[in-house]
């Protein structure tokens, strides 16, 4: 008797995932591969190049990849904070889909810059909200002649843009500033089926989190009701794949809170 082979909810997709090449990123862009999307990689400096290639290697090597002679991923190197690189990223994204769309474009390269009001430049208020805000909409715009009916967008925001945090208001003011612009995509998108939605991360075990005082870590997870402890990365990229499905197609500018309840709205 032939064995049933499992059906991939995101086959035939191409998602493009910035800041790719790690934490959480690096994870979403494997899930939807998993999913059966055809992933293009985003990533910011050389140094990591190597990191990316290995997550292209293991997008490869997924056993529903293994048959099919076309790339099931790319890597892009690029510098979000430079608009004229959007058209490029398109252009290689598409290349990979026959029939030149896009489908899925996650928007989770971000900076945190944590400084006092007295210590803020002029340059770092331009490099976050050139990084969090006019990227995400610069490749959108880049993205648009190429997004079918029942696209899905997908911003990664944190439980930080509807907090006060002391030394991050860069932080926590463009990520106010993304779920803004979630809500108004949503608006002017959706009259084809495209849904645009925000998740707002938690406190969660990756890179970013060593950056945390370890008393304000502890009293993170002593208020988190579910188990008291920091989230996964996994628990962020299911949502990511379930945003990008069929499944969430009544879902649209909503900002989806993945925080174990440390914070609830």
């Amino acid at each position: 008797m032939a064995s049933e082979t499992t059906p991939l909810p995101l086959e035939g997709k191409v998602a493009i995932v910035t800041g790719g090449s790690r934490g959480l990123g690096a994870d979403m862009a494997l899930a939807l591969a998993k999913a059966g999307a055809k992933v293009v990689l985003i990533y910011a400096s050389h140094s990591s190049a190597n990191t990316a290639n290995n997550i292209i290697k293991e997008i490869s090597s997924l056993p529903h990849n293994l048959t099919s002679s076309a790339p099931s991923s790319i890597a892009i190197q690029a510098d979000l904070r430079d608009p004229t690189c959007f058209p490029d990223i398109v252009q290689k994204s598409i290349s990979l889909s026959p029939s030149n769309h896009i489908n899925i474009i996650v928007n989770n390269a971000a900076v945190q810059i944590g400084l006092p009001i007295s210590e803020i430049t002029e340059n770092d208020f331009t490099d976050t909200y050139s990084l969090n805000i006019l990227a995400p909409m610069l490749l959108l715009k880049a993205a648009l002649p190429y997004l079918p009916a029942n696209s899905r967008i997908i911003n990664i925001s944190s439980v930080a843009g509807r907090s006060g945090f002391s030394g991050l208001s860069l932080y926590c003011s463009s990520k106010a500033a993304l779920e803004g612009l979630t809500r108004s995509w949503a608006a002017e998108l959706g009259s084809n089926g495209t849904t645009v939605n925000a998740i707002a991360c938690g406190p969660i075990q990756t890179d970013m989190l060593d950056n945390i005082p370890e008393r304000i870590k502890g009293r993170q997870k002593e208020d988190t009701p579910v188990e008291q402890r920091f989230g996964t990365k996994d628990e962020v990229s299911e949502v990511v794949v379930w945003l990008a499905g069929e499944g969430s197609r009544w879902v649209s500018g909503q900002t989806v809170n993945v925080s174990g309840g440390w914070t609830m709205y």
